[in-house]
């Protein structure tokens, strides 16, 4: 076969290996964007599902607050919930355009009206209040109807979410399944070129191409791995092996690229899937300490070139608390006035270093070269600081991490602030506003529970009555008449101490249990309150309102008596003591027999 024969047939074979592995290198290309996109749509559908939900909550607790405290300003933040919400039911009723399916979007029209039906309730439940039948408002917005509204919203999004991550991840597999494939074959593709064309080369340029062919084999046979560490040398020569050299040297700096882009897909996704276990993490929080252990246990995965702490205000706002950090020293981030920090004064994120950039906050730079601090603000107010600061020397990090550490304290903020108000919340649902006592509802419970664990154990109950109160109030105002019962409940406080618990009971009565104490203590307890009130001497505005005198009943649970009745029998032991004269401390009768 003659030589010009074998060159055509080789070179013939080179062209057509050579379009097969640009079309496969091509359709590697053309799968990789299958990936990106399988991972945008995603992430798109995922946050509607999260936006929607919250939204419904945010709207729901404003509502809440609302028909609890009457404050228009919760209403305002209400209605504008309320309308971002509706964007986000259209832009779901249009999420086809996002990516998807229509299973998804049947899904998508269940959560729509369960949220706008949640919408009608909520709806309804303020215009009740504003008619002026606050029970029935708060009935609506509490109810069984609402609770269960709520449920399934959260059901559905879940299975919207599950359906979009199954879906999606199938998508994103077969892509990746086909790249590989493709590749391998574009691989293979080029390494028979490779071979083919250095025959020919051997055959037809033996004197003028063996050597710079012979060093360029290694080359494309690592690039063909994957390898593009390999170093190309620089070829000046114009010629056919010049520009082979110049197309080796660009598919490495493309594959150099490559890998580059791919690192940092790689690594911002992971970033993103730790912020978001970080977030659900956040929502099943039921204290804030623990979200500050949640945000010091993923914040160094996410950013492991960061420390940083996280500080809650006090309740005069004179002092922001660390509750928790991570790897900075314990001295180093200690509590401070909020005067200090930048960020907390401007109310937007500041950035310190010791370059001089900006002006820097005294509680921070002392211990890094580069801080930044961002205020965590939710409904309008500012709950405390999340602050970052470089541990690695490398000022830039934190600026390349700024839009994510201000996604993050977002969350750490409506998390903080979620559980604030649930925590006040439950003040106000167990204590008295007036006197700071237990209220009745407490005292139910506490039987109730006293009842249910221990039908044996040893309980004594006082129902404690202000003698001739309504004279104060006639006589002095209400003002005086509050001044009475505060007074009150701050002896029993001081006397009972950490023997018992006190209760408001209800209007000028009190109660109190004494679990475990010995029935004569408990008598001389009571007696110790009876003579300690009638030896005050209140005042109030300058008027002096006389002596207060209390009269007390006492009912326990020894010697078989019902721990079931031992409230009412003390409430019997007092009335008992009124109609005697007042002043005095009765036992039930059911304990003199």
């Amino acid at each position: 076969m003659k030589i010009s024969t074998i060159t055509n047939l080789a070179y013939g074979v080179t062209v057509v290996l050579t379009v097969l592995s640009g079309f496969a290198f091509i359709m590697s290309g053309q799968m990789a964007a299958e990936e990106r996109r399988a991972v945008e749509v995603h992430m798109a559908l995922n946050d509607l599902g999260a936006r929607l939900e919250i939204d419904a909550e945010l709207r729901t607790d404003e509502a809440r607050l609302y028909v609890m405290r009457g404050d228009p300003t919760h209403l305002a933040v209400f209605d504008k919930i309320n309308e971002e919400e509706h964007r986000l039911e259209e832009l779901a009723r249009r999420a086809e355009a996002l990516g998807s399916t229509d299973e998804e979007l049947a899904l998508l029209k269940e959560t729509t009206a369960t949220i706008d039906r949640l919408e009608e309730i909520e709806t309804q439940a303020i215009k009740t209040y504003q008619g002026g039948d606050v029970t029935a408002a708060r009935a609506a917005l509490f109810g069984d109807e609402h609770y269960g509204q709520h449920v399934r919203l959260v059901d559905e999004v879940e299975r919207f979410r599950k359906m979009v991550d199954v879906r999606t991840g199938l998508e994103l597999q077969r892509a990746q399944i086909w790249s590989d494939w493709l590749g391998s074959i574009a691989r293979i593709l080029l390494g028979v070129t490779a071979v083919v064309f250095l025959a020919v080369l051997y055959f037809v340029l033996r004197r003028r191409v063996s050597v710079p062919l012979t060093r360029m084999t290694g080359i494309v046979k690592r690039l063909a791995t994957q390898d593009f560490a390999v170093e190309v040398p620089h070829d000046g020569r114009s010629d056919e092996i010049g520009e082979l050299n110049s197309a080796i040297r660009i598919f490495r700096e493309n594959g150099l690229e490559r890998e580059r882009l791919d690192a940092e897909r790689r690594r911002d996704l992971k970033m993103k899937d730790l912020i978001l276990q970080m977030m659900h993490r956040m929502q099943a929080c039921q204290k804030v300490a623990e979200v500050a252990e949640v945000v010091g246990r993923f914040s160094p995965q996410i950013f492991p070139e960061l420390g940083g702490a996280l500080f809650v205000r006090n309740e005069a706002n004179t002092l922001q608390t660390r509750i928790g950090s991570w790897r900075l020293p314990e001295d180093a981030v200690g509590n401070f006035d909020p005067e200090e920090c930048w960020g907390l004064r401007r109310g937007q994120p500041h950035h310190s270093s010791t370059d001089g950039e900006d002006i820097d906050c005294r509680h921070m730079t002392e211990t890094c070269n580069s801080s930044l601090c961002i205020p965590l603000s939710a409904h309008g107010d500012t709950l405390g600081l999340l602050a970052f600061a470089d541990i690695s020397g490398n000022a830039a990090s934190i600026r390349e991490y700024k839009a994510y550490l201000g996604m993050i304290a977002e969350n750490v903020a409506l998390a903080v602030a979620n559980l604030q108000l649930r925590e006040r919340l439950t003040r106000l649902a167990v204590r008295d506003p007036l006197t700071g006592l237990l209220n009745r509802r407490s005292l139910d419970l506490a039987l109730a529970t006293h009842v249910r664990e221990d039908a044996a154990a040893d309980l004594t109950c006082f129902v404690i009555d202000i003698d001739h109160f309504k004279r104060f109030n006639d006589e002095f105002g209400h003002d005086a008449g509050d001044t009475v019962l505060q007074t009150v409940s701050g002896v029993l406080t001081e006397i009972v101490g950490e023997r018992g618990t006190c209760y408001r009971f209800g209007g000028e009565e009190f109660a109190v249990l004494l679990p475990d104490v010995p029935a004569e203590e408990a008598y001389q307890i009571a007696e110790h309150i009876r003579t300690r009130t009638a030896t005050l001497s209140l005042s109030h505005t300058g008027r002096i309102l006389g002596t207060v005198s209390v009269s007390i009943g006492i009912a326990d649970s020894r010697d078989g008596r019902s721990l079931r009745t031992v409230r009412t029998r003390a409430d019997g032991a007092l009335f008992a003591a009124k109609a005697s004269g007042r002043n005095r401390t009765v036992r039930d009768a059911a304990a003199e027999a």
